[in-house]
């Protein structure tokens, strides 16, 4: 066990766009945002969180992620009652040799030393207990100067993942740390099954637990460019209502680079810790399937789904019925705006699809219809020549921004709830069925006043219907020197 007094702090790291969950995961709301497993209503990042209760002097969460998804990890933690100690926010991706350096340097600000869990927003974990249990084990290596990680105790001759080599062999239920002997790429088929085989092998799940000094120390000795790169972002970082916002240029001269290759492979201080927890990185629809309770017919379904004579599939609905038919080994995924067949063998090069369409300029690659702000969401319903429909749904007490438009005029229909409206310094409730118009050139603003979420419909006409057409002047966001988002 840990010495009395020493906290714990869960570094939480959001980064990554989990392209090989499209057309569920984007880049605007990635898969550690969505609820995956079948048994949670909780997202992959609520899941991280919850799965700590129970560990001793745990503290508050330390959570780092793009400053584009930073609403939406302070409302998924609000929504679970947690108060995270920082969200430190990215100005751009860096790995996490960078990250868990700022983490540290967070951590130590005012004189602490505590030890700092490492985990990716984007794993599932079954056997949460057993979790705790390893988690609690590495504490005494952790308090001792080593540089501990937990070592997946792997099931198949796996290629997709980096593996560990310990000095002995391991053992699956021996709560026993054993110094690295080395990391390993992703291998082989040949040499994945003679790791399988060996026993000295885990897969590396890129979950660490050390003290901020201790990691510190040997950044400075082993990376002293990211140790000096960092603190400058941190010194310059700017207060954002809630959030921490790195300074971007101090930043942007940050190596990019994992722990892995900047400490991990180098350094003489690393103990590896065997975990059998039913772990998963949700690295793939087939990893999901694999890792889901399945029906007789050995098929995942989820959401609007009918399945017959069908085996061995992961069926998945968000909106439209989809039905399978007499197939067999498939995924499907639909959702408001595109839909994904593909063989179970072949969803790993789902991220090849999203690479294509990026550099086609597809608005599909990178975000949904539905895009969530600060205030609520919008969502695209249709759109013409000149003219597009919007369903905008706006958070109680939430309020957009004082704003204007150049080139479009807009219709707002409430269809749910009360809403304030403000057209040049004029205020008015509307209620349900009725509207409002907001010329071009009208400075105006939407608050929901009450208790319950307010949905309206926007229609919107103009020359030009850009969200970059916006010209703020109170945003109780912070965002009046973003115009990018409504």
């Amino acid at each position: 066990m840990s010495m009395p007094g020493t906290n714990l702090i869960p570094v939480i790291l959001c980064g990554g766009t989990g392209t090989r969950l499209w057309p569920l995961s984007r880049a605007s709301y990635p898969k550690q945002y969505w609820a995956l497993s079948a048994n949670s209503e909780d997202t992959l990042l609520q899941q991280t969180q919850k799965r700590l209760q129970g560990l001793t002097d745990l503290d508050n969460p330390l959570l780092i992620c793009h400053e584009d998804h930073r609403f939406i990890v302070a409302e998924q933690m609000r929504q679970i009652n947690v108060e995270p100690s920082a969200i430190l926010l990215e100005p751009i991706g860096r790995n996490t040799a960078p990250a868990i350096a700022v983490a540290a340097l967070q951590a130590t600000q005012k004189g602490a030393d505590p030890l700092l869990l490492i985990l990716a927003a984007d794993h599932l974990i079954k056997d949460v207990a057993r979790f705790i249990e390893v988690i609690e084990a590495g504490r005494i290596h952790a308090e001792n100067g080593r540089l501990v990680t937990f070592g997946i105790i792997p099931t198949a001759p796996e290629t997709g993942y980096g593996y560990i080599e310990a000095t002995e062999k391991l053992a699956n239920n021996e709560l026993k740390g054993v110094p690295i002997a080395r990391f390993v790429e992703k291998p082989d088929q040949k040499s994945a099954e003679q790791f399988l085989a060996d026993g000295r092998f885990t897969w590396n799940s890129g979950m660490f637990l050390f003290k901020a000094s201790a990691i510190l120390t040997e950044l400075e000795r082993l990376a002293p460019e990211i140790v000096s790169t960092c603190h400058s972002a941190l010194e310059q970082d700017i207060p954002d209502l809630d959030f921490l916002r790195l300074e971007k240029e101090a930043f942007a001269k940050c190596p990019n680079v994992s722990i892995d290759i900047a400490v991990m492979e180098q350094t003489k201080l690393g103990t590896v810790l065997p975990l059998n927890a039913g772990w998963s990185d949700v690295g793939s629809w087939s990893a999901l399937w694999e890792t889901a309770e399945k029906n007789e017919d050995g098929n995942v379904l989820r959401g609007r789904v009918i399945s017959q004579e069908s085996k061995d599939c992961y069926f998945r609905s968000e909106h439209r019925l989809v039905v399978g038919l007499g197939v067999k080994d498939l995924v499907v995924v639909e959702t408001d705006d595109a839909v994904l067949i593909a063989s179970r063998k072949k969803a790993q090069t789902v991220k090849k699809i999203v690479q294509t369409l990026e550099s086609d300029g597809s608005p599909e690659g990178k975000a949904h219809r539905k895009i969530y702000r600060p205030w609520g969401n919008y969502t695209g319903v249709v759109e013409g020549n000149r003219w597009q429909v919007k369903k905008i749904e706006v958070k109680p007490g939430a309020s957009l921004s004082l704003q204007m438009h150049h080139h479009r005029a807009e219709h707002w229909i409430v269809v749910k709830g009360t809403a304030l409206i403000e057209r040049d310094g004029e205020q008015k409730l509307i209620a349900e069925n009725q509207s409002t118009y907001i010329p071009v050139g009208c400075k105006h603003r939407l608050t929901n006043p009450g208790r319950m979420p307010v949905e309206l419909i926007e229609v919107q006409s103009g020359a030009y219907l850009g969200e970059d057409d916006i010209v703020r002047f109170e945003d109780c966001y912070g965002r009046i020197e973003n115009i990018s988002k409504k």
